[in-house]
């Protein structure tokens, strides 16, 4: 049996998904507008397009785990987000969470060798 590309894809959006929230959060420490957070989870090898990014800082921002506020810069003016002090709680509990679930699938694999 071999798993067709479709199949594949949604698996993969699926594992995706989650880890957005944590890497977003991660990158949020110092303050960035969406297009620079875009170019900064791109150049760590975590592609993103405008249509999962904009929508993800809003929930973000309803669930209190981002500040955003609106400056000028450069004659434009542009929305700045950072981490809050809950999105800071909320990173380090997932970011636990993260590492045993990675050392755990680690285990796993170890497993099947």
């Amino acid at each position: 049996m071999t798993l067709e590309p479709d199949r594949l894809l949604k698996l993969t959006m699926e594992l995706r998904r989650g880890v957005l929230v944590l890497a977003v959060l991660s990158s949020l420490k110092k303050e960035h507008y969406g297009y620079s957070l875009r170019k900064k989870l791109a150049n760590t090898g975590l592609e993103i397009d405008e249509g999962t990014l904009y929508p993800l800082l809003r929930r973000l921002e309803a669930q209190g785990l981002l500040i955003s506020n609106w400056r000028e810069e450069e004659g434009r003016k542009r929305r700045f987000y950072h981490i809050s002090e809950d999105g800071k709680e909320a990173l380090l509990l997932m970011n636990n969470e993260w590492n045993h679930l990675n050392n755990s699938i680690l285990n796993l694999q170890e497993t099947l060798k």
